[in-house]
């Protein structure tokens, strides 16, 4: 089996749109979770989301080549044209049969598809867009991908909810490690901040409705939490067998060592009230990175905020680690960046990534109120510096669709 290491990193996100400006930010506390000013939000319940800002599609690539692209489209090839600056890839030295891209979107580009359907409503059918369909399919973003770095090898997009960044980076994981692809572009993306979706969410009282206090909604294991926040961003990582890495003489930020995936089988929308589903995918995890739960030094947590979702994956840590779980200390990067979505999972990959390299764990903020049902080590409100080798990351999704990846410290 090959060994699989990550060589390069891009994020856009609501707290930077550079992986050092996105972990600064993350290390200070700092949220991205903001009143929404892109719409009008005065007849919604929910006011607030981690909104990307300071992001320009058509001074990236052109105004007539960014109109191509959905929004969320547009996020996957930013963040992935700075990732293959970060790796320093030379694409002409590159077998591009065994150059991969594995990106994938919850719910694809839903801004276009709303849209024109304001338009054919407005305007008639001659006015719809005739791209319609390719801006709005989920697989858009691996697809641009692959067209703009010439990729021909194995491209996927995985379509499992709030778990697709983890989903993502474990199934390049495996192709690179059973030597099927030599490098690998690896993530997920999600852009659904609009008015309907906004509007759906609350309805169904899945969403934080503090909206005098934006900065603080997000506040995973606390007593006081009541929702998730809607987020939005991209992340991507470079996934490169060893030995081409080594070939190459590129910089090595981490190791991915174990993947694990699995199905609550229970429910659409809500997590399993034991955490089975969670704890099933960990365990995998750690098997396959033929590592003991003792050997786990930090845990990025799920942790969207709300009542059933934080307190089941601390009943599936519990489960796995046993007394340990008390000595793991956890963080919670949604208490400051919010719920990502699709997104979410190789976003919180790339933090772990940096966790790992730095030695230092960014905190939970807004935990002043412990939940007493939720009593591990959360790293709550200050950041800590630490000894750190392995990490382990959870994403769960809608569908009970659960995902967790182990990376390592690079020796």
């Amino acid at each position: 089996m090959k060994r699989v290491v990550i060589t390069g990193m891009g994020i856009i996100s609501p707290i930077g749109n550079s992986v050092s400006s996105f972990w600064s930010q993350l290390k200070k506390g700092n949220s991205g979770i903001t009143t929404i000013d892109t719409f009008d939000v005065s007849d919604l319940k929910t006011k607030i989301a981690g909104v990307v800002r300071d992001f320009d599609g058509d001074a990236l690539w052109g105004k007539k080549e960014a109109r191509k692209m959905d929004r969320f489209c547009q996020f996957a090839v930013a963040a992935a044209e700075q990732a293959l600056e970060d790796s320093k890839l030379n694409l002409q030295q590159v077998n591009l049969e065994r150059f991969g891209v594995y990106v994938g979107s919850g719910i694809g580009g839903i801004s276009t598809f709303i849209d024109n359907v304001n338009i054919l409503n407005e305007r008639g059918t001659r006015r719809v867009s005739p791209s319609l369909v390719p801006m709005i399919i989920s697989n858009a973003a691996a697809a641009q991908i692959s067209i703009r770095l010439g990729a021909l090898g194995p491209s996927m997009s995985p379509v499992t909810a709030c778990s697709i960044g983890n989903t993502s980076i474990g199934e390049a994981f495996k192709a690179i490690r059973s030597d099927e692809a030599d490098i690998i572009f690896a993530g997920g993306v999600e852009a659904a901040i609009t008015r309907l979706s906004v509007a759906s969410f609350g309805n169904a009282t899945a969403l934080s409705m503090n909206n005098e206090n934006p900065s603080s909604a997000s506040c995973p294991f606390d007593e006081k939490r009541d929702g998730f926040i809607m987020s939005e961003g991209a992340g991507i990582l470079v996934l490169e067998s060893l030995e081409h890495a080594t070939k190459r003489g590129a910089s090595i930020y981490g190791e991915v060592i174990g993947y694990g995936a699995s199905s609550d089988a229970y429910h659409m929308v809500a997590s399993h009230p034991e955490g089975k589903g969670a704890f099933q995918a960990m365990k995998s995890a750690l098997n396959i990175a033929g590592i003991k739960p003792d050997q786990v030094n930090v845990i990025s947590a799920h942790a969207t905020s709300t009542k059933v979702g934080d307190l089941s994956e601390t009943l599936a840590i519990k489960q796995l680690f046993q007394e340990k779980a008390y000595q793991i200390p956890i963080t919670a990067n949604k208490s400051m960046i919010g719920h990502m979505l699709g997104a979410s999972g190789a976003v919180e990959a790339i933090a772990l990534v940096k966790m790992l390299e730095e030695g230092f764990i960014p905190p939970t903020i807004n935990l002043t109120q412990p939940d007493p049902d939720c009593d591990l080590d959360y790293v709550p409100i200050t950041g800590r510096e630490t000894d750190l080798t392995i990490g382990l990351s959870n994403s769960f999704g809608f569908g009970g669709h659960n995902s967790a990846i182990v990376l390592k410290k690079y020796e």
